[in-house]
């Protein structure tokens, strides 16, 4: 293993051992150049050896970071960043550019500082000059053949969960949401060791790195502006590495290694517990079922043995609530569960049945259903009649029928109620008498009579209905309340010679039925169904009479806060209706035709309002006793008179 203690290295000593990491970065980059002097036939192969571009992509990052990516086709590609009037220019000397990729791309559509990409060939290499708006940050890696350049809009405000302090911009907010708040380094490499890498990653962070003794081989990149954590991950990804981090300690070893050491410590930690001693442990259900507890736990997924008996039993390996050789019993009849198992799974067991065994709150619904009439009627009418005689040497006879005529021709009589030429007075539906004004006029041989009746009549009405339920969370109530209307009904016939009667029974309530539900921020959501039936009339039939049933129903659900009233249906009838009964032309002439014809007209309103007040009453759970407290007022008894 290879220790490396940054914390231990002085401010003083940092000078002289990044010279030295300098000058063996300077040998080792001489090397080449040094085997190529000493092997002159080597020189024109090694000065006329390039990479190639292979593709140019541009996507958007996080932020609306605009990100190129550059891969090349061939080892040793060395790209340069630099900012330069407003643009950020990527030059790669060695590297040549495809006819197919020298073309302009309009970035603009992808809304970040990057406008246009400028790809062409320069100096016998590539050059890419990135066009931008605004203000903006640049950022730069490379691993193996792909160098990617992301350009960051810069901003003031720095996002959530960033680190904090002035001057944070936009690409340190963006990398501390993604996990990277070290310091920005910048590394050029190129087939240094790796060793050597997180050697200098440890100076820059401050923190102690042990590697593994199979961590070996070189790497080749370039990171321009990147925080040390983040070209940390990057240079273990690129080696197929990973780490572990306990304190200021964080340990590097290749992916396998790590896997194999976790699940080593695994293992152990699992013998050790198969051979704890078991403790058994009785836990009193107050609140809650021991059974539905019982059965919600062992039904969990990797519980082990589901049968009746218990949970546990068969597995090798620990999974959900219970270790393999742990056992839970419920007993319905004291309400308490018995545990065997290792203590730090009776002690979570106990944790986790402690938060399900609670008192659960109660909620008070009041309703209210308001049926509001309102009815006008009013009723115009007239009965008129004339009788006349006249004897000579022809007779004349004028009544309100022949049959009239002839009592009068033959007995010589005058029937007056039977003489009306026209009758048509006020009526109501209700039976109530009319108001009404008559005037006769006798003579020698004639009769003339006139009626005049009117009636007008107003009905107001409110039908008020208070049902009250109180309901634990999530249980349904219901309350019901009314009566059972009989009718007769016939059954049988066919190869019977009677029908047989029987006597039905027709439920007409008032029923309220809900469900409420507590939600966490003190609202209460309800399904409610709510039911009002009236009998308006019984109608007559041959075998007996049948009610007529008015049904008001609604079922909907509402989310309400608590204490809050909200109204969750309303019907509104309105009914207008006008007639007229009159006689054909007399009924039209203007004043006279009031004694020939017979005005009606009715209105009728009729409304229906379901008011719902829920009211949540807190309990709690004082020494072992459930406490409700109720959050609302009760009306007061009323008090007897005397």
């Amino acid at each position: 293993m290879t220790f490396s203690n940054a914390q231990s290295l002085s401010s003083a000593r940092r000078p002289a051992i990044m010279r030295a990491c300098g000058l063996g970065l300077a040998l080792a980059l001489a090397a080449p150049c040094l085997a190529a002097a000493a092997n002159p036939a080597a020189q024109p192969a090694a000065a006329t050896a390039k990479s190639k571009v292979a593709q140019i992509d541009f996507k958007r990052g996080d932020g609306g970071a605009g990100r190129l990516i550059l891969r090349f086709d061939g080892e040793g590609a060395a790209p340069d960043l630099r900012n330069q009037d407003g643009s950020v220019v990527v030059d790669v000397a060695n590297a040549t550019l495809p006819a197919d990729l020298q073309r302009p791309l309009n970035v603009v559509d992808f809304a970040t500082p990057v406008q246009r990409i400028d790809a062409k060939s320069y100096g016998g290499g590539t050059q890419l000059v990135l066009s931008t708006r605004g203000e903006y940050e640049s950022l730069a890696y490379q691993t193996g053949n792909e160098y990617v350049v992301e350009i960051t809009p810069r901003t003031s405000t720095a996002a959530v969960g960033a680190v904090s302090g002035p001057g944070v911009s936009s690409a340190q907010a963006r990398l501390a949401k993604q996990g990277y708040s070290g310091r920005p380094v910048t590394f050029n490499f190129q087939d240094v060791p790796v060793r050597t890498v997180l050697q200098l990653i440890a100076e820059e962070s401050n923190l102690n790195i042990v590697a593994s003794d199979t961590v070996t081989g070189n790497v080749t990149l370039r990171l321009v502006n990147v925080p040390w954590d983040q070209a940390m991950d990057i240079v273990l990804r690129a080696k197929g590495l990973d780490k572990r981090r306990d304190g200021s300690v964080i340990w590097v070893a290749p992916q396998p290694e790590l896997a194999a050491f976790e699940k080593a410590k695994e293992d152990a930690r699992i013998d050790l517990e198969n051979r704890v001693d078991l403790v058994t442990d009785y836990i009193q259900i107050n609140y809650h079922n021991a059974a539905a507890i019982f059965k919600a736990l062992t039904e969990a997924k990797g519980i082990g043995n589901q049968g009746s008996g218990g949970g546990g039993g068969g597995n090798d390996q620990e999974n959900g609530f219970l270790s393999p050789r742990g056992r839970i019993v419920a007993d319905e009849r004291t309400n308490t569960l018995m545990i065997s198992d290792i203590p730090k799974k009776v002690a979570q067991m106990r944790e986790l049945i402690n938060v399900i065994d609670r008192p659960v709150d109660q909620v008070l619904i009041e309703s209210r259903i308001v049926i509001a009439t309102d009815s006008f009627a009013r009723d115009l009418g007239a009965r008129f009649g004339v009788q006349g005689r006249e004897i000579g040497n022809n007779t004349r006879v004028i009544s309100g029928s022949l049959e009239n005529n002839v009592n009068i021709i033959q007995n010589g009589e005058y029937e007056i109620p039977g003489g009306l030429n026209f009758d048509l007075p006020a009526t109501t539906a209700s039976g109530m008498n009319v108001g009404a004004l008559a005037y006769t006029l006798l003579g020698a041989n004639f009769a003339i009579d006139i009626e005049l009746s009117a009636l007008q009549q107003e009905g107001r009405g409110e039908v008020l209905s208070n049902p009250r339920v109180v309901t634990s969370n999530q249980r349904e109530a219901v309350i019901r309340q009314g009566r059972e209307v009989g009718y007769v009904t016939l059954t049988g016939g066919g190869n019977q010679a009677f029908p047989t009667p029987t006597v039905e029974f027709k439920d007409v309530v008032l029923e309220l039925k809900v469900t409420p539900t507590i939600t966490n921020d003190d609202r209460v959501f309800m399904a409610v169904h709510v039911t009002k039936d009236e009998v308006l009339r019984f109608i007559d039939t041959s075998i007996g009479q049948v009610p007529e049933i008015a049904t008001r129903e609604i079922n909907t659900a509402v989310l309400v806060d608590d204490g809050q009233t909200v109204v969750i249906g309303g019907v509104y009838e309105f009914t207008d209706a006008n007639s007229v009964a009159k006689v054909p032309f007399l009924g039209n002439v203007p004043f006279l035709g009031a004694f020939f014809k017979k005005t009606s007209r009715s209105k009728d309103k009729a409304e229906l309002l379901i008011f719902l007040t829920p009211k949540v009453m807190r309990v709690e759970k004082r020494g072992g006793m459930t406490q409700a407290v109720p959050q609302v007022e009760m009306p007061q008894a009323r008090q007897p008179r005397g």
